[in-house]
């Protein structure tokens, strides 16, 4: 039943993919309009837009479910709820494929909280400790974004429609509500922190998830309405989404499990498709998106492949010799992160070069060009950091190997190698097809492979480190294993409710001008208090409590 389902997927990947190409050389567009409820003036109506672009994201979608299934009926073989976890991935996809399709913002959010409710189902599959955990910070942090959908469609009721596509402009506020709704699904600072935790998933969630559908449905709904936001707003997301990029590559360099560096990459290339989109390049971001699914994907699915070799070992500390086991994942696995550096005429090049080249264009401070080219240089670093403790380093216990060979999880890759080596090139001559006059002086063009060769030199220092020397190494270790302690924000603080809560109802019985005016002006009466104005806590009272008095006269006379 598994396989048909796959396959089915498969044929559905290809049917919208050659839709794609019809819509992208006729450049058609249609609008299918359903009238649900209409009273006077007041209509409710779902309207579902396909262009080319929401064809090609369907294909992605239904290409990598396609082979996460497939990878799943071995990987999760021995389950015992195998058909509820792909129930809840067949959820999953069909919301994905619901925001895709759809312009009209309540339809967006059944399919915004779709992929929330299922994502939290997926994270806490295996129903341990961490698991809970992981998927409490995962629900919360997106109904934010649920919430700030939520206002926006209240917003919305002055403009009697909640049809996106036919607005012209937006006020700050609600671009403000839109963003901060995109950036906690796209994992972008400060909500960075549950990308990672949400690894505790089986693998081919974390590669689905992670790849082409959660994750990039905040940038493909700012990609959608890219032409609304103001040049100023563009100026605010292109400071958090390089905070965002720079911070999860430091991050990466200092983390040792294996599914965590793959996901700070990905929020590292989610940063790098916002970056880009604030520039006003709507179609650069979705060309890296689409890119970044193919080779990502293939990422996870060879980690998972490690890792279930491995006895469900994930510290890479313990993983060694690859590249004398299992010869062909780590050959995949390799292609794959070669892929992610941006290694010349791979399929990430084209896009990451293309976004580079663009960004040169633009006209830029210092600061972004460092942090651009320094994020670059940190994927090089991570990565072939993660190279050398998979197959370099010599490891002691090489007796507790497990290897599978000749199973599904090796046939479930083979189109995505494919299409790691060539969608590139393929779809830069199908998106791209009329020149862009791009010039460059050589020290620009060439300044990328510098700052790659650097990145390579940062990796080789990163590894040589021995981080338990002393406490300041150590210090600088949980600054950047922590994301510079960004999820400490988030800790419950201590605070005494019932305290609390009698103080607000003794404010409220007073009220505050009896409270602040009254109770002060009695405390400084008493003559036994006077010589208590010698702390210096209570002169400051007493400055307040004059300012106060002052400001009241005046607003009376």
């Amino acid at each position: 039943m598994y396989f048909l389902l796959s396959f089915n997927l498969l044929m559905l990947s290809l049917l919208n993919f050659n839709l794609s190409l019809i819509f992208l050389i006729k450049k058609l567009n249609f609008l299918f309009e359903w009238l649900i409820y209409m009273k006077d003036f007041y209509m409710i109506k779902l309207i579902y837009y396909f262009d080319w672009m929401s064809f090609m994201f369907m294909s992605t979608i239904f290409l990598i479910s396609s082979m996460v299934i497939l990878y799943s009926i071995n990987y999760m073989n021995n389950d015992y709820n195998i058909n509820r976890f792909m129930m809840l991935i067949m959820i999953f996809v069909f919301s994905m494929i619901i925001m895709i399709i759809s312009m009209n913002l309540i339809v967006i959010l059944l399919g915004w909280d779709g992929l929330g409710l299922s994502s939290y189902c997926l994270v806490i599959y295996y129903q341990n400790k961490k698991s809970y955990n992981s998927g409490m910070i995962t629900v919360l942090m997106n109904r934010i974004g649920d919430l700030f959908i939520l206002i926006s469609i209240s917003l919305l009721m002055k403009n009697y429609s909640w049809n996106l596509m036919f607005l012209n402009n937006l006020n700050y506020m609600l671009m403000f509500f839109i963003f901060i709704a995109s950036i906690t699904k796209s994992s972008q600072i400060p909500f960075s922190t549950w990308l990672p935790l949400a690894m505790s998933a089986p693998t081919p969630v974390s590669s689905l998830v992670h790849s082409s559908t959660l994750v990039t449905a905040g940038i493909y709904l700012m990609i959608r309405l890219n032409y609304l936001f103001s040049n100023n707003f563009m100026l605010f997301m292109m400071i958090i989404s390089s905070l965002t990029m720079f911070f999860s590559g430091m991050s990466a360099n200092f983390e040792f499990d294996l599914k965590k560096i793959i996901a700070l990459s990905t929020l590292s290339q989610l940063g790098l498709m916002m970056f880009i989109l604030s520039f006003k390049l709507p179609m650069i971001s979705f060309f890296h998106l689409i890119m970044h699914a193919m080779f990502k994907s293939l990422l996870f699915l060879c980690s998972g492949m490690i890792i279930h070799n491995f006895f469900n070992n994930q510290d890479i500390r313990m993983i060694s010799l690859n590249n004398n086991y299992m010869i062909f994942v780590n050959m995949v696995f390799f292609l794959s992160s070669l892929t992610l550096m941006g290694m010349p005429f791979l399929t990430g090049f084209y896009s990451k070069d293309f976004i580079i080249e663009m960004f040169n264009m633009k006209y830029n401070n210092y600061f972004m060009f460092f942090i651009m080219y320094m994020s670059m240089g940190l994927t090089v670093s991570y990565s072939l950091r993660l190279i050398y403790y998979l197959n370099l380093k010599i490891l002691k216990n090489l007796n507790f190997l497990k290897f599978k060979f000749f199973n599904l999880m090796d046939y479930s890759i083979l189109i995505l190698i494919f299409m790691t080596i060539f969608f590139g090139s393929m779809m830069n001559w199908l998106m791209f097809n009329c020149l862009n006059y791009i010039y460059l002086p050589n020290f620009i063009k060439l300044m990328i492979f510098f700052f790659m060769f650097l990145g390579m030199f940062i990796g080789l220092i990163l590894m040589k480190i021995f981080y338990l020397k002393n406490n300041f190494l150590i210090f600088i270790y949980k600054f950047n294993n922590m994301m510079f302690f960004l999820p400490l924000n988030f800790k419950k603080n201590k605070i005494n409710y019932m305290k609390l809560i009698s103080k607000m109802l003794l404010i409220q019985d007073f009220g505050w001008n009896e409270y602040f005016l009254l109770n002060k002006f009695l405390f400084i009466l008493n003559l036994n208090n006077l010589f208590l104005l010698k702390n210096k806590f209570s002169i400051f009272n007493f400055m307040i409590f004059i300012l106060y008095l002052f400001m009241m006269l005046m607003f009376l006379f």
